[in-house]
């Protein structure tokens, strides 16, 4: 029989939140789930067993106060609002809470996972952000949606691609310093015409420039760190790890 799963195998965000704003966030540790999704793999869309997803899930809800708003994440910008979660996933990125007990989540393995709360400890939210949602405005959309002033906001990074592992295109090189040309800083290049790009710091340059000045978390590296993180880049057939908050 498995040991019983406890936040000692999850990631605790370290963030001067307010004492009722909660968090965490699953490592690959203290699942069912066999290679290659070993073990605590929460995505229901990677080919893993479903009755292994569910168990992983349900370990997941023992922790928390309700069953987290899941959503069918597709890159882009749509937030939606957890108070009001409904049994099938909605197609979005991000979502937000002000009921206390409410949880938002999104998952990842390798895409940044944005943690958010208001220093008054009223609303929360989680947003997914791939290059390609950071580029089209997934943080922007998410401040927008919780409704207050982004200098009461803070955000916490969560574990994503370091900056020594992301290797992208000229493409999206380009992208990033044709919206911001200070986005530029945030990319390495490297040989044959390819850039090493800090997704951490393209995200922390967004949250800036909409003022939210309380920045913490982005020291991780999900490639790197294989006994601990899933990641899509390293190893393709991958589980899904979730970072969730929610207010009490």
């Amino acid at each position: 029989m498995s040991k019983p799963f406890t936040k000692a195998d999850c990631l605790i965000p370290d963030w001067p939140a307010p004492a009722n704003v909660h968090a965490l966030v699953t490592t690959r540790l203290g699942g069912v789930s066999q290679p290659p999704f070993n073990s605590l793999n929460l995505g229901t869309h990677v080919g893993d067993s479903p009755a292994d997803v569910t168990e992983n899930r349900r370990r997941l809800r023992s922790l928390l106060p309700a069953e987290p708003c899941w959503l069918n994440q597709v890159h882009g910008t749509d937030v939606v609002c957890a108070d009001n979660r409904v049994e099938t996933p909605q197609d979005a990125d991000a979502s937000f809470a002000r009921q206390p007990g409410a949880v938002c989540v999104v998952m990842t393995a390798d895409c940044l996972p944005v943690l958010l709360c208001d220093q008054a400890g009223t609303v929360v939210a989680a947003a997914h952000a791939g290059w390609r949602g950071l580029l089209n405005g997934v943080i922007e959309s998410t401040v927008k949606s919780m409704g207050v002033p982004p200098s009461q906001l803070m955000a916490w990074l969560g574990p994503a691609i370091g900056p020594d592992a992301f290797e992208v295109g000229p493409e999206v090189y380009a992208a990033f310093v044709e919206q911001n040309f200070a986005a530029d800083t945030a990319f390495e290049e490297i040989p044959d015409n390819k850039y090493l790009a800090d997704i951490y710091k393209l995200a922390r340059q967004r949250l800036a420039k909409l003022g939210v000045q309380q920045v913490y978390g982005g020291d991780f590296c999900t490639v790197v760190e294989r006994e601990r993180f899933f990641s899509y880049r390293r190893n393709g057939r991958t589980g899904r790890m979730a970072s969730v908050v929610w207010i009490s």
